[in-house]
């Protein structure tokens, strides 16, 4: 699962959706460990696929959590770079920021 096809500005979607696979798993292997005791060849063979998809599935996720964790750490050293070699105007973008944002929460 490739995390380049995704816009930039999806990091935080791309937190939930991991979050919210990690959640959709953990149920799946808990279904599979209820169903455990039930017999039957056909639901060993679906519960022993179901068991490799999940394994796969979570291969994936890790790679994509990966993946995201060091996008995350490349924007943090180009941020830091560039305030290093631009002080001043980093200071005045966050005044700027900041005076928006007060005007936006004086107007309410």
């Amino acid at each position: 699962m490739s995390t380049t096809n995704l816009p930039a500005g999806t990091d935080v979607t791309k937190e939930q959706l991991i979050s919210d696979f990690k959640v959709v798993i953990g149920d799946a292997e808990a279904l599979i460990k209820a169903t455990a005791s039930q017999g039957g060849e056909a639901l060993a063979s679906l519960r022993a696929k179901t068991e490799e998809s999940l394994a796969v599935a979570k291969e994936k996720m890790a790679d994509a959590q990966e993946a995201l964790i060091e996008r995350s750490k490349v924007a943090a050293r180009v941020t830091d770079d560039y305030v290093h070699e631009n002080p001043w105007r980093a200071v005045g973008v966050a005044a700027g920021v900041g005076l928006i944002i007060g005007l936006l929460i004086g107007r309410r």
